[in-house]
């Protein structure tokens, strides 16, 4: 049986002490409906750096993180006739969902309380391979690297479905509060739709992007933006940034919440905060139909993800760095 290098950890610790390290394992084989993927890059996502320090309580012990993968299909199960050999794909957070229950049968998987995720149920991507079921997988446009795609398939479409929740008008002005891989791709598809961008964001770098990128006003994470804002998204996983998101918004706005993990969120002021029909909403994974969205519209927007490159060896020190914050953009493990 062939044997293939894959990433794990034991129990969940703080960064600086994981016992994340490089194990060989078995090649994994393909279900009846899976496609097996030889990895070619996999995004680095806050939820792993959750998910290796015990935020994201690991549903698996010593399973391999990573689900923003790019990659090449290997070999089909019995029953796949989407995919052929040799087809580029992506393998996404959201694995499997029952397809039955009332929140699938009403177009919100997302929901679905039997659902699974890769890189927290199963294996993830940051190995030589990983498998995936063939619906769940996505077909990834023509004009993007393995390096610049990966992102976009956790980054790029949580943020997407981060945006249609917080209900942005035409034309108005969003609030990102926080600046990583997701803020900054999602920046650009606001902005090519009309938005008026304000990003609110602890990091240098980050305030350095969102100026590049086109925002009307760049300021600190708790700062508070001179003009009224019509949305507000947040991908800070911090709850302390929640009231300066409500008090920030306008009348009839909403702030949308993008993270799967946040610490907790202080008492908040109705009159400031609440009042006025401010709406407060969380964003829970993403449906298939939201992936494939975001990657039509991501090429056809020519949305670039700006990227920093790190070996397949060097998968703990990225996530040292992006609990740093230090670097801009997103992160990826290329497996050359």
């Amino acid at each position: 049986m062939s044997s293939m290098r894959s990433w794990t950890f034991d129990e969940p610790a703080p960064i600086a002490d994981t016992s994340l390290r490089i194990e060989e394992r078995a090649r994994p084989e393909p279900e009846p409906d899976e496609v097996l993927v030889r990895v070619r890059a996999c995004g680095v996502c806050r939820t792993d750096l959750h998910l290796v320090e015990g935020d994201l309580v690991p549903r698996r012990r010593g399973v391999t993180p990573g689900h923003q993968v790019v990659g090449d299909v290997v070999a089909l199960g019995d029953r796949v006739t989407r995919f052929a050999m040799g087809d580029r794909v992506g393998i996404a957070w959201l694995r499997r969902t029952c397809g039955s229950c009332p929140w699938c049968r009403a177009g919100r998987e997302n929901l679905c309380p039997y659902s699974l995720y890769t890189g927290w149920d199963a294996d993830g991507g940051f190995a030589d391979y990983a498998t995936v079921p063939a619906a769940y997988a996505y077909e990834i446009p023509g004009d993007y690297t393995d390096e610049q795609a990966a992102p976009l398939l956790c980054a790029g479409i949580i943020g997407y479905r981060s945006l249609r929740r917080a209900q942005l008008p035409p034309g108005g002005r969003l609030g990102i509060f926080g600046f990583g891989a997701s803020a900054h791709i999602t920046a650009q598809v606001a902005a090519a739709e009309g938005a008026e961008l304000v990003v609110l964001t602890r990091g240098e770098q980050g305030r350095e992007l969102a100026a590049q990128l086109g925002a009307t006003f760049v300021g600190g994470a708790y700062d508070r933006p001179p003009m009224p804002l019509d949305a507000a998204i947040v991908f800070a996983p911090v709850g302390d940034v929640v009231p300066v998101a409500l008090e920030s918004v306008g009348r009839g706005g909403t702030v949308a919440i993008a993270g799967i993990h946040l610490s907790d969120i202080p008492a908040l002021d109705y009159e400031r905060q609440l009042f006025y029909e401010r709406t407060l909403c969380s964003v829970t994974s993403n449906t298939r139909r939201d992936g494939e969205e975001l990657l039509r519209l991501a090429a056809r927007l020519d949305v670039r993800v700006h990227t920093t490159r790190y070996r397949f060896d060097a998968f703990d020190q990225a996530l040292r760095d992006l609990a740093a914050s230090a670097f801009s953009g997103a992160a990826v493990v290329v497996n050359d």
